[in-house]
């Protein structure tokens, strides 16, 4: 899958993007199903805000309870001061979580793909597991601010091995908020680990070390299609969307089953809902 010449730009940044990767159809199919599941969403029954700025505030019930289902949350900015939507329900939605992947058949045909499989043994994943999957709007307008932060914060293992896929739906540019990372960044320490015990969840500072900026940070602006692969403990993060474009994006996130798990991490499967690779 990859050249020799990607797989060092792996090593040494700690990410690659290959454009391309998936087709216009596969993408349409996949967009598709995500605004069926919105349009099917009942804002009424049951909501969300999703922010990882104030992460252990704004987690609740609902968002714990998306680890091994599929459920929608809204942008923070989509509600006016009166508690009401601002715009329509399917211009509000930061995302769907968390389990997808497994759960819906469209997702899992995305996903299930050899040519993943291949690719993440490639980047030193023996047993790949995928332990999340994350269909990401980033709304024009109202497209929410994903701070500083590492991947392995959320997925703990030892040693070290989750790796994320990330599939651009729509172009990723630098006016619709596409991410940002730091080369090499990834050869620096765990910041910080989020916790779960039960009900309890908290963010645990593990360096003093602070996060980049754009002095050393570079944009991942890709075309619809491409995938960005990148290492766990690479510092990535997206600004605001103030443009009037979308910037619709698939995540999935994949440990190697050959590591240690951490029972602390904020997902957890068992033998009802395995987690599995790609194939």
């Amino acid at each position: 899958m990859l050249t020799e010449s990607q797989k060092q730009q792996y090593q040494r940044d700690g990410f690659i993007v290959i454009p391309g990767f998936k087709s216009a159809e596969e993408i349409a199919r996949l967009r598709a199903r995500a605004a069926q599941i919105v349009n099917d969403f009942d804002p009424a029954a049951q909501s969300g805000i999703f922010s990882t700025i104030e992460q252990e505030k704004t987690t609740d019930d609902y968002f714990l309870g998306s680890d091994n289902t599929v459920r929608c949350f809204f942008e923070e900015e989509a509600f006016g001061v009166d508690g009401q939507l601002k715009q329509a329900k399917e211009l509000s939605i930061n995302k769907i979580g968390h389990a997808m992947h497994d759960l819906d058949p469209a997702f899992r045909a995305f996903t299930a793909d050899a040519r993943l499989e291949e690719l993440a043994r490639e980047l030193g994943l023996s047993d790949p597991k995928v332990w999340q999957s994350m269909y990401i709007f980033k709304q024009p307008g109202i497209g929410g601010e994903v701070r500083w932060h590492q991947d392995a914060t959320y997925f703990d293992t030892d040693p070290v091995s989750v790796t994320t896929f990330w599939f651009a739906l729509e172009d990723a540019t630098l006016d619709n908020g596409c991410m940002w990372a730091e080369p090499g960044g990834h050869r620096g320490p765990m910041r910080e680990r989020f916790l779960r015990n039960g009900d309890d969840v908290r963010m645990e500072k593990l360096s003093d070390m602070g996060w980049p900026d754009n002095s050393t940070a570079v944009p991942l602006e890709c075309k619809a299609g491409s995938l960005v692969c990148f290492h766990g403990l690479l510092p990535h993060y997206s600004a605001p969307n103030r443009s009037a474009v979308s910037r619709h994006a698939y995540t999935l996130h994949v440990t190697d089953g050959a590591t240690s798990y951490s029972p602390q991490n904020w997902i957890q499967r068992d033998d009802k809902l395995p987690a599995r690779g790609f194939l």
